[in-house]
């Protein structure tokens, strides 16, 4: 009887010794497999990146509908149709960011699902395998001529000795998918921490593209407004933007030739020389959300001129610094919102920078500066003094020129954005 006793504790402290791996092994081997919770958020993940998948699609085909309005001649309708699509664009880019949001949120969720039902298979499995090592420590402290006497023949203390060492294997399996499913575990919670910080990056991502698609709103209302719907009126407003733009290009290029012939005579040239020589730039910005690449094709003022600079999107009044040490060659003040404020500094190599749509410059021509000092604060908000015309929202268009001819200012930079 004894021995029908153990056999039978035996049997189900292995079938429940195995149950949690096998649950865990069937999870592992079926995509949609755990529990209906965890199939639930499979499900919804798989419709979420299927959506995103097509928002993609239509994000790419309004990309192509831009590029196929720029091969026409610059109208007032054709210009009109390039914003509304790059509306559409960022509208579609919103929509696709909160999908994958939600995504990564769901992703999360499921993960810690999965964490805490394997936690608990643990828990329960451990408790097996604690007793099953009380077993056989207990089966281990007899001798054999003990566990011989209890038997009425060989054969069955034979077979005990056989499911013992079953047992113990079995108990050594064991041991190793309980490891198995602790680095599982570690795992997820890896990939938990990852979608985490992919998730709050995302939702920094989308403010700032709420914020695009707010100032690709204003410059077509603002178009609508200047030119009133009329293509004359809209060619005119062109010649005139034409104009200035020529003007302050014109005023730099000029000022930067002047003050370097000035420095050169004075002999002061080489106190610029040191800093940037064989190095980068630094940012002028805390911020590193550009809204406008060196000569982006995006760019909502490219009908005017080729866009020479980068715009990185900052607050109005936050520090503008100095991004390297440097002449302060311009320092140009104004009492208007027409009117364009910004600083240019002269440095070695034949490099020089310039920072503009300031809201104030705290700078005076004729000083150096060092690397890091604050030259200015940051405006750009349309209608507010020293934005310019060119402006859409409160960014510092950041400029680099390399012997007076502008160049991309990422090549210059130091790369920690």
């Amino acid at each position: 009887m004894r021995r029908y006793i153990f056999f039978g504790v035996a049997v189900i402290l292995a079938s429940l010794l195995l149950q949690p791996f096998l649950s865990l092994s069937n999870a592992e081997n079926n995509s949609a497999g755990g529990t209906p919770e965890i199939e639930d958020l499979n499900r919804q993940i798989l419709e979420k990146k299927k959506k995103v998948e097509q928002l993609e699609a239509s994000i790419d085909q309004a990309k192509k509908d831009i590029a196929s309005a720029r091969l026409k001649k610059v109208s007032f309708q054709n210009q009109l149709s390039i914003l509304q699509n790059r509306s559409k664009q960022v509208e579609l880019d919103i929509e696709a960011t909160q999908e994958k949001i939600d995504t990564f949120q769901l992703e999360i969720e499921a993960y810690q699902l999965e964490i805490e039902e394997k936690e608990q298979d643990m828990v329960r499995q451990k408790n097996i395998l604690a007793e099953l090592i009380r077993t056989l420590h207990y089966e281990n402290g007899k001798s054999y001529v003990e566990i011989l006497a209890a038997y009425e023949n060989f054969s069955d203390f034979y077979s005990r000795l056989q499911y013992l060492q079953t047992v113990q294997g079995d108990l050594g399996k064991s041991a190793k998918m309980l490891r198995l499913a602790k680095l599982d575990i570690e795992e997820k919670k890896n990939l938990t921490a990852e979608r985490q910080k992919s998730y709050q990056e995302l939702k920094v991502q989308l403010d700032e593209k709420k914020q695009d698609l707010s100032e690709q709103t204003f410059v077509k209302e603002d178009l609508l407004k200047q030119s009133k719907a009329s293509e004359k009126t809209y060619q005119t407003l062109l010649e005139n933007l034409r104009s200035q733009y020529q003007q302050i290009e014109g005023e730099i290029g000029r000022i930067e030739s002047e003050v370097r012939k000035r420095l050169s005579a004075q002999q002061k040239l080489e106190r610029v020389e040191a800093d940037i020589a064989g190095g980068k730039f630094s940012w002028p910005t805390q911020s590193r959300y550009i809204t406008a690449r060196f000569h982006d094709p995006d760019y909502p003022f490219r009908n005017i001129f080729e866009h020479n600079a980068i715009d990185v999107r900052a607050s109005q009044g936050s520090p503008v610094k100095a991004a390297g040490s440097g002449y302060v060659g311009r320092a140009k003040r104004c009492d208007s919102a027409r009117c364009y404020s910004y600083v240019m500094l002269i440095h070695g190599d034949g490099l020089s920078t310039v920072y503009g749509h300031l809201s104030s410059i705290a700078v005076q021509e004729d000083q150096f500066v060092t690397r890091g000092d604050v030259i200015g604060y940051s405006g750009g908000t349309p209608g507010s003094v020293g934005a310019g015309p060119f402006v859409t929202g409160p960014h510092v268009h950041f400029e680099v020129r390399k012997n007076g001819i502008p160049v991309d200012p990422l090549l210059h930079l130091v790369n920690d954005y």
